[in-house]
């Protein structure tokens, strides 16, 4: 096994047990190792064999990919297969897992809150102050941190320069442990 083979195994095996910390499941945290580990685009039969996973289970895989935005389909003219291959632009991604979790989690949360909150209103009985001042602290800090996933995500200098700096600082940090 070469030293690539061996470090794009591991790449495998570290995604798939970060997928699902970052909303994916096991399957994609895989494959889009695996894309990560190769220059080219790749097939989904390829995928499937390198990865010894069903043909069905990689299709799914990438359809999640595409949906979240941190892979390309793309049909090469005259061909019907479709070759998949990761987005590679750092700043993306993070912006896409972002709003994607937003979305899915965030959101969900802070209405949810609202709503208890709401109805909390109108009851004072004697534990209700004290349960609707714990899920407002709650909600305030996740309102806060929302509100911050939002100017992230609307872009501006401090959100693109606050990016780069972490991307930057994450490139600078990786040569001086080398050295």
């Amino acid at each position: 096994m070469t030293t690539l083979e061996r470090v794009r195994g591991e790449l495998v095996v570290l995604w798939d047990r970060l997928g699902p910390l970052w909303g994916i499941s096991p399957a994609a945290g895989r494959v889009h190792a695996w894309l990560l580990g190769h220059a080219e685009p790749q097939e989904a039969e390829q995928i499937a064999a390198g990865l010894e996973s069903s043909r069905g289970a990689v299709s799914m895989a990438c359809a999640e990919l595409v949906d979240w935005g941190v892979i390309v389909a793309e049909k090469p003219p005259g061909s019907r297969r479709v070759r998949y291959q990761p987005v590679t632009d750092v700043e993306h991604i993070i912006r896409k897992i972002v709003q994607t979790r937003k979305q899915r989690e965030w959101d969900p949360l802070l209405a949810h809150l609202d709503r208890a909150l709401e109805t909390l209103d109108a009851d004072r009985s004697a534990g209700a102050d004290e349960v609707r001042d714990r899920l407002d602290r709650i909600r305030g800090v996740v309102s806060a941190v929302d509100r911050l996933a939002e100017r992230f995500l609307r872009g501006g200098a401090l959100g693109t320069l606050g990016l780069k700096a972490v991307v930057r600082a994450s490139r600078s940090s990786r040569r001086r442990s080398a050295v």
